[in-house]
């Protein structure tokens, strides 16, 4: 019987891979106060989040086997995890930065905290390259070493360039709505979100357990990008139309000029006056301009198109998971677990 994994038996992990990776920088001889920062950057930046996609590889490891997982098959899953959210800490030092960001995860960004500012681009750097570090230490005789090394590889880049994709289409300063498509939005989606958070925990997966052939990874990505793909549409339409006290957080995405799901629908179907009013009240921090734009969109009744969509696309992807040839070792249950996580979820 597959077994869930909880965060603090996730986090139990933490603690050895850490300490692993001072180890290398002792081994270098880095001096003691540049040690103390490494580690306080090891303790910030990729510890206080939810850890959703690094349990899911373990999670996806039990799922594959059918079982609850030995120490030893838990550790090497938690491991690949924390590389997941090694990755992730990377992004996101980087991002608050591009962002001009304030807080994360409650605290100060680890930019803004006293003393950091720009050393952060060094840390985000150390972050990335802490993966290979502890892939070198705990997989390197592991059959498929170098597909995983290709494969942080990859799916870093890919996340990469849909950052600049991002970043060139909607710059917080400058509004243009002509650079808005669906086309770029879909673009941004997946590669920006989709492979890094839900590909990868799977890939990681089906790799420890040797099983990753090209019929297998093809099968789940054909799966989990889409899927990645309706989580960000869903976080659009919640950022919006979510109650601030289930989502925890107050939306922006109008204020800050994204280019999200729902501006996009909006440009598809307003008449020349609504475009008006999307072109002169988009993008900005005013409160007031924001409420237009939170009307415009009632009155086109985003929510029911996105409530529509929902329906559509949850459908194709059950379809999916139901036409999986599990004859080389892939379970539909993998996928069915990431969609029962976030089929019509309220935060």
């Amino acid at each position: 019987m597959a077994q869930k994994t909880t965060l603090k038996e996730f986090e139990s992990v933490w603690p050895k891979l850490e300490e692993a990776l001072l180890e290398q920088a002792r081994g270098y001889k880095l001096p003691a106060r540049e040690l103390e920062w490494y580690k306080k950057s090891l303790e910030t930046n990729p510890l206080g989040g939810k850890c959703n996609r690094g349990m899911s590889v373990p999670d996806s490891v039990s799922l594959l086997l059918g079982k609850s997982l030995s120490e030893e098959e838990y550790f090497q899953a938690a491991t690949l995890g924390w590389l997941t959210e090694l990755l992730q800490a990377f992004f996101l030092v980087s991002d608050d930065i591009m962002d001009s960001s304030i807080t994360r995860r409650g605290q100060p960004c680890w930019y803004r905290q006293d003393g950091v500012g720009m050393i952060a681009i060094n840390d985000a750097f150390m972050l990335e390259a802490a993966i290979y570090t502890l892939l070198k230490k705990y997989f390197r005789s592991h059959p498929r070493y170098v597909d995983l090394i290709e494969l942080f590889h990859e799916v870093t880049f890919q996340t990469e360039m849909g950052q600049l994709c991002d970043l060139l289409t909607a710059p917080e300063d400058v509004v243009n709505l002509d650079n808005f498509s669906l086309e770029k939005y879909s673009f941004i989606v997946i590669y920006k979100t989709a492979y890094y958070s839900f590909y990868l925990p799977v890939a990681l997966a089906l790799y420890q357990l040797n099983i990753a052939t090209p019929k297998n990874l093809k099968q789940a990505e054909d799966i989990l990008i889409p899927l990645g793909e309706y989580f960000q549409v869903q976080d659009d339409y919640l950022d919006n139309f979510g109650l601030p006290e289930h989502i925890g957080k107050i939306g922006t995405d109008i204020m800050d000029n994204k280019c999200s799901w729902l501006v996009n629908q909006a440009l598809k179907i307003v008449t020349p006056e609504q475009r008006t009013i999307l072109e002169e009240n988009y993008g900005r921090k005013d409160k007031d301009k924001e409420a237009v734009i939170k009307k415009l969109y009632d009155d086109l009744n985003l929510e029911q198109r996105y409530k529509d969509y929902e329906e559509k696309v949850v459908g194709d992807i059950r379809a999916k998971i139901a036409q999986i040839d599990e004859s080389e070792g892939l379970k539909k249950e993998v996928f069915e677990a990431f969609l029962g996580k976030i089929y019509k979820r309220s935060k």
